[in-house]
This record gives structure tokens, C-alpha cells and sequence, in this order.
């Protein structure tokens, strides 16, 4: 595929439904601190389709070395956005983050968005940990591959569930990207030989 092709398609699939949440009526209303805890959510969501192109080492122009340590740096930033997304909406509603905490929330969308979010908490704590756990390469990708699975479809699950800012359309077209490219990197992985 060509170079050019692929980064114009990353920026629109980041692009597109960013812009398209920004444009939604439902934020008229809404303070400038919900927005933000909105937002924060919605580029998690972009990281998500990222994170596996990095770790994949598909987009041209970046060398394996590149992508993997772009790939640290993204995960870091998106554990940012999970925090300014969280204490966003803990400013806003603190009864509804205890509901969902507790897994005891009316919305179904709530407990899915719980699970993603200490699943990436546990992926960040093991990638600080790797070297003092001393785990090898093949335990590696089985544990981090193992959380990437939880976070995507968690994630995927709750941003299908709730009704919010996102754009329905650019939202399911976002959430099947992020779904066919963790699962292509999750194939990939296992065909390399293991040592």
C-alpha cells in the first residue's frame, strides 16, 4: 500500500470522528469541563486504532525501533486521557463515577468502560514492571496482547452502548477499524516464531 495512502487514511479515521463529535448539538448545553472529560474519551478512542499500527509496525516511514517507542509514548498519553476523562466526569457527577465504579450504575455502558479502563491501568503498571518481573518475550506479548484484547473490545462495547457526542456513523466506522486492526496484529504476533 502506498505511504502516502495510509498516513491520509490514518488522519482521516483520527481526524473525522473528533471533528464530528465537536459539531454535536448535544454539547450546547453542557460546561466546559464535561466537554473536555468528553473529548478525553473520544482521543482515547482514536489512540486505540494507533496503538496497534504502531505495535504492528505497519505505518511506512517509521522503523520497527521508531513505532515501538511511539507506541510507549501513545500509551502513556492514553492513560492521560483516561484520567482527564474520569476526573471529568467526576467533577461533573461525582454519584455517577461511584456507580460506575462500583459496577452498580443503570447504564450498561458504564461497567464496560470500568473494565477498559483497569485493564489499561494493569497494561501500563506491567510495561513499567517488565524489566524487574523479568518476563521474556513470548510471556510478554501473551500478557499484553491478553490486556489489548480486554481494552478494545471493552472500549468498543462501551462507545457502541452510549448515546454522546460521537457521531454514530464515524463511531462504528472508528470502532471496526480499531477492531480488524488489534485482530490483525493478534495474528500477526502469533505467527512469529517463538523464542
Amino acid at each position: 500500500m502506498n505511504t502516502g495512502l495510509i498516513w491520509s487514511t490514518l488522519a482521516i479515521v483520527i481526524i473525522v470522528p473528533i471533528v464530528a463529535a465537536l459539531q454535536s448539538p448535544l454539547l450546547a448545553w453542557r460546561d466546559p469541563v464535561y466537554i473536555v472529560a468528553g473529548l478525553a474519551g473520544i482521543i482515547a478512542m482514536v489512540l486505540l486504532f494507533v496503538q496497534p499500527l504502531l505495535a504492528g509496525g505497519y505505518l511506512r516511514g517509521l522503523s520497527r525501533l521508531l513505532s515501538r517507542r511511539v507506541h510507549r509514548v501513545i500509551g502513556g498519553i492514553l492513560v492521560m486521557m483516561i484520567v482527564i476523562h474520569v476526573i471529568g466526569l467526576w467533577i461533573t457527577s461525582p454519584p455517577d463515577v461511584i456507580d460506575a465504579l462500583l459496577f452498580t450504575s443503570p447504564t450498561p455502558f458504564s461497567a464496560w468502560d470500568v473494565i477498559a479502563m483497569w485493564a489499561l491501568f494493569a497494561s501500563a503498571l506491567t510495561v513499567l514492571l517488565r524489566r524487574r518481573l523479568r518476563i521474556n518475550s513470548h510471556k510478554w506479548r501473551f500478557i499484553h496482547t491478553g490486556f489489548a484484547v480486554v481494552i478494545v473490545s471493552s472500549s468498543i462495547v462501551h462507545a457502541l452502548l452510549i448515546i454522546g457526542t460521537m457521531e454514530v456513523i464515524s463511531k462504528r466506522i472508528l470502532c471496526g477499524f480499531i477492531l480488524a486492526i488489534t485482530a490483525k496484529v493478534i495474528v500477526d504476533w502469533w505467527r512469529l516464531p517463538k523464542r
